[in-house]
């Protein structure tokens, strides 16, 4: 079990993920496009559905191993840095989560992965991305939780705010792991990830996804893909979608 691993179970739901993708669509998507990927949990989920393949992009070598060993058939795998240039498979929902859009720092090079995206997908296809906020989003701090693991072992999860700017938006935040099994400590990672993001608004993604060209947005948290009706709680993850007609 390594620290990909640990992010897969502790972090992810691709079911999930994939679930509410499909929804947002709203019709029969084939092809999905996982920018920002990492281990491509989620393309592979989405290529178990009949008929179904993924383009899963990222710029990180070190995860080459991972991904022969648990690829899909269905899935392709490109080696880009995202912030230089774009994908040339076309899908029919390009997803970017994890709120990998952060890795994005400046509102220009925002704009312009989005109208990559956008002549990317076909017609009728939607871009996805999430991202968090509410009170605590510029608050340093962190959470711990546990997670069953294989053999009775068990995983502590911590998600850490280490900094954070609101005049800027950059934030830093870390994911740690240690994993316990019988009482003793047999993995311990501190520091397994650590990121520095720019923290997109809800309002800020919408403004620059009409800037590059998609003909509407909007906001959703459940599986029916319903855009939010009312006012978020006090602190809130969101997919925030744009549709090319």
């Amino acid at each position: 079990m390594d620290r990909h691993d640990l992010y897969e179970l502790c972090v992810q739901s691709p079911p999930h993920a994939v679930a509410l993708l499909r929804a947002i669509h709203g019709h029969e998507p084939c092809v999905l496009g996982e920018d920002f990927c990492g281990t491509a949990a989620v393309s592979r989920e989405w290529a178990r559905g009949d008929g179904c393949s993924a383009v899963a992009a990222d710029i990180d070598a070190s995860l080459s191993p991972t991904r022969r060993r648990v690829a899909a058939p269905a899935v392709e795998f490109v080696e880009v840095d995202l912030l230089e240039r774009g994908v040339d498979q076309r899908a029919d929902v390009i997803f970017v989560g994890n709120f990998s859009i952060g890795e994005i720092h400046e509102r220009a090079a925002l704009v312009r992965h989005l109208r990559r995206s956008l002549a990317r997908l076909n017609p009728g296809g939607v871009f996805v991305c999430d991202t968090y906020g509410g009170e605590s989003a510029f608050r340093v701090g962190s959470f711990i939780r546990t997670h069953a693991a294989a053999e009775g072992s068990i995983v502590h999860y911590t998600w850490e705010h280490r900094s954070a700017d609101p005049a800027t938006g950059i934030v830093e935040n870390a994911i740690h792991f240690r994993v316990v099994h019988a009482g003793e400590v047999v993995l311990d990672l501190p520091d397994a990830f650590v990121y520095r993001w720019r923290l997109w608004s809800i309002p800020e993604l919408r403004d620059a996804m009409r800037d590059a060209g998609f003909v509407r947005t909007s906001v959703h948290r459940s599986l029916e893909g319903q855009e939010e009706a009312g006012g978020l709680p006090s602190d809130y993850i969101v997919c925030v979608a744009a549709f090319k007609e």
